[in-house]
């Protein structure tokens, strides 16, 4: 919290709650460094406790993420007691964990994830949690009851619409952009009745998400990119129709612009 400039007694206190090694499972593990997976010397927590990458499928480069890249998110995110939270892409649930606890006991998370083996450990580890549900499946396209918070931690290159869809009025989407399966940014994007609001969160290398790409959105995206001016996005509109002037991003139906 400190290195990105974050002052939230809450999402603290999650932190320090949440042990995240009940949810990577027994060491050693595997930390990602610049020259590859390194395992820890031994199977001490210790080892976690740190802002590291950890491998969860190392093989496929699947990784629990760095603290301080969700700090910032969470934070944006906004998530507060009482709030249901979508969690896509929640992986063994080790920040899914988290959002837990900043919902409470009068709120509830969905969390979903696409890889089979990855749910499975999830609903392991929230088997006598009574706020989260774990569900298997492609979060880009399934249903869920509409949320206050949706949380994508997964690399896509266009929002879903039943991301937007069933969205609550007030309620935040955070959404990575990643073109090239790779480095992007995240953006907020807040509903307001039928408008969107838009605002750059942070630059993202992310897994890609199972269902949430395609070829010409992907060369879209990667041409934006190229142009620059992603930080200045103010606005998402549910249309294409609008001037290329004003548009960082254009979908078919969508379009991420400058207001």
């Amino acid at each position: 919290m400190a290195s990105e400039g974050i002052t939230n007694p809450g999402i603290e206190a999650a932190f320090a709650a949440v042990e995240r090694e009940r949810y990577l499972g027994p060491g050693p593990w595997p930390i990602l460094h610049s020259v590859g997976y390194i395992p820890t010397p031994d199977a001490d927590p210790v080892h976690l406790y740190a802002d590291v990458l950890i491998g969860i499928i190392p093989e496929r480069g699947l990784n629990n993420g760095m603290p301080s890249y969700h700090v910032s998110l969470l934070a944006s995110a906004d998530i507060r007691a009482g709030d249901h939270v979508v969690h896509i892409g929640a992986g063994v649930g080790y920040y899914t964990a988290i959002m837990a606890c900043l919902v409470g006991p009068s709120g509830r998370i969905t969390a979903i994830e696409f890889d089979a083996g990855l749910a499975r450990r999830a609903a392991t580890n929230f088997s006598n949690a009574t706020n989260v549900q774990v569900l298997q499946g492609d979060g880009f396209s399934m249903s869920f009851d509409r949320a206050d918070v949706i949380y994508v931690n997964a690399g896509v290159t266009h929002p879903a619409d039943v991301w937007l869809d069933r969205l609550n009025d007030g309620g935040r989407l955070i959404l990575p952009l990643t073109p090239n399966y790779q480095h992007g940014a995240v953006f907020r994007i807040e509903r307001n009745g039928d408008e969107y609001f838009a605002a750059w969160i942070s630059a993202v290398g992310l897994y890609p998400c199972e269902g949430g790409r395609d070829d010409a959105s992907e060369a879209a995206l990667d041409a934006a990119f190229q142009k620059g001016g992603w930080r200045a996005v103010t606005r998402l509109y549910r249309t294409g129709d609008l001037p290329d002037e004003r548009c960082w991003l254009r979908g078919a139906q969508w379009a991420l612009a400058y207001d």
